[in-house]
């Protein structure tokens, strides 16, 4: 796989980034969604290999191809299985055209200071060696905010970088992702506090290193216009975090420079029980309209 190629497609590529890394924890919830139950699996064995046909179904769409989403984030056990015959990370780049990043967090520590760090991630060089085999781009992992906490908002973004550098000591590319809660009543105070912070790790990264940023659509329209403009940033995506997608689509197209990387507000409307032909439009549908919000902004 060629990584200079890669680069050239997440930097300037018109599309958005799909989020299709529904971890053990909240797989239950996106098969939900999709119309399939509980009752429906009795292993998680069964259960994975349920949402890995989801996110197939979804990746050999017509519409999922690289003109329109640039990147997909994929959970561990996809990168770990095929798609149509090929390894996925694979296939998604060689077919479609699409940069393949892995989500390696372990989930979220109990709440401090207003945040949740990530739990600790003692094998994380062994998974980012794997990742490099196969062909895997960039990474992500995710925090949460729930709190105007000064103290809070420091410990997430020093983790966040400090596991960064880890990651490109690898020759990958880490998304960073401190996720402010949408329903939290100081949430513009949080993200104000958030900007400064992430400013400041960037500007002591090393000019050679360029990480990727996930970020809650924010408050105040543009608030992280100078981070999009960092030399150290290659991208900002924005997460949907909750907001529905003509929501989410709407405050996206105003913040400039900013692409969607949505996994509840893409899959919004795919049903298990659709024909071929339902699902294609509803997913194409889905693709287009995140598309636009993308470039318009």
């Amino acid at each position: 796989m060629n990584t200079a190629d890669m680069t050239a497609k997440i930097a300037d590529g018109q599309g958005f980034i799909a989020a299709l890394d529904q971890s053990g924890g909240s797989t239950p919830k996106a098969l939900k969604g999709y119309g399939i139950e509980d009752d429906a699996w009795s292993t998680d064995e069964e259960m994975f290999g349920l949402i890995h046909d989801m996110r197939a179904r979804i990746i050999l769409s017509d519409a999922f191809t690289g003109d329109k989403v640039i990147g997909a984030i994929l959970f561990e056990m996809t990168m770990d299985r095929q798609i149509d015959g090929k390894p996925s990370a694979t296939f998604l780049w060689e077919d479609r055209g699409v940069v393949p990043f892995l989500k390696v967090d372990k989930g979220l520590a109990a709440e401090t200071d207003g945040v949740q760090l990530m739990k600790p991630m003692p094998d994380l060089d062994a998974l980012l060696t794997r990742a490099v085999a196969a062909g895997i781009f960039g990474t992500k992992m995710r925090s949460v905010i729930n709190a105007a906490n000064p103290a809070g908002i420091t410990a997430v973004v020093d983790q966040q970088f400090e596991i960064g550098r880890q990651i490109l000591a690898h020759g990958l590319v880490p998304i960073i992702e401190p996720e402010v809660t949408i329903s939290i009543p100081d949430k513009a105070e949080a993200e104000a506090l958030l900007r400064d912070a992430i400013a400041s790790h960037l500007d002591a990264l090393p000019d050679d290193c360029q990480v990727m940023l996930k970020l809650t659509l924010p408050e105040t329209d543009n608030l992280y216009a100078p981070l999009i403009a960092h030399p150290r940033v290659l991208r900002v995506v924005a997460l949907s975090g909750g907001y529905s997608r003509d929501e989410a689509n709407s405050r996206l197209a105003r913040n400039t420079g900013m692409i969607a990387s949505f996994s509840r507000a893409l899959t919004e409307g795919l049903s298990a029980q659709q024909s071929d032909a339902e699902f294609n439009a509803t997913i194409g549908a889905s693709i287009d309209s995140i598309h636009r919000a993308s470039v318009e902004g």
